[in-house]
C-alpha cells in the first residue's frame, strides 16, 4: 500500500463525508475508510438522491459509475443483502463506494439507470445473480443465466461446488 495516499483518502473521506451529511443528515447511516476507499451507508430510501447529488455536484463530481455489485451476508440477520456502488471523479481521480442495506424480504431496489446508462446491464446482472428487483428499470430480466432458473446463484446459501468433492468445500473458499 502506498503510504502517501492514505491521507489524501481521509481527506477526501472528510470532504464527502461534510457534504453528503449537510444535504442529507441522518439518512447517512455511516462513514468510514475500507482498505483504501471512502465508504458510505446510506438509507435505501435515498440512495438516489445521494447518488445524483455525488455526480451531479460541481465540487465532488462523482460522473462514473464504476460498478454496482450486490453482497450476501447471511449472518447479518435483518440487513442480510447489500447493493454497493462505486463511483469515480475522472478528472481528480477519486473513487468512493456507497452501500445500501436491506433485508431478503425488501430486496426492492430504486433503478438508477436515468443517472448512467451503464446502470442498465449492472443492475440486470445483479437481478440475475442476487434477486434484487430494480424498480423503474426499463427491462429487468436475466441476463447471463438461463431464464428458467428459478433461483439466485450468486447467494452464500448454495455451495460454491458439488458436494460429492471433498477438494472443493465451501471452507476452501472463504466460506
Amino acid at each position: 500500500m502506498d503510504l502517501n495516499k492514505k491521507p489524501v483518502m481521509s481527506e477526501l473521506l472528510e470532504k464527502v463525508k461534510i457534504r453528503i451529511e449537510s444535504e442529507f443528515g441522518q439518512d447517512i447511516k455511516s462513514s468510514q475508510m475500507d482498505y483504501d476507499f471512502p465508504v458510505f451507508v446510506v438509507e435505501k430510501s435515498i440512495v438516489v438522491k445521494v447518488l445524483e447529488f455525488l455526480k451531479n455536484d460541481p465540487e465532488l463530481g462523482f460522473s462514473f459509475l464504476t460498478t454496482m455489485c450486490g453482497i450476501h451476508f447471511p449472518e447479518n440477520t435483518g440487513s442480510e443483502f447489500a447493493m454497493m456502488y462505486q463511483l469515480h471523479n475522472l478528472e481528480k481521480n477519486w473513487r468512493i463506494r456507497v452501500k445500501i442495506f436491506m433485508s431478503e424480504k425488501e430486496m426492492d431496489v430504486p433503478s438508477i439507470t436515468h443517472l448512467w446508462a451503464s446502470a442498465n446491464w449492472q443492475e440486470r446482472q445483479e437481478y440475475d445473480f442476487f434477486g434484487f428487483r430494480f424498480k423503474g428499470h426499463p427491462d429487468l430480466r436475466r441476463i447471463l443465466n438461463m431464464d428458467e432458473m428459478n433461483y439466485f446463484p450468486m447467494r452464500k446459501e448454495y455451495a460454491l461446488e458439488d458436494a460429492g468433492r471433498e477438494d472443493k468445500q465451501d471452507k476452501y473458499f472463504g466460506r
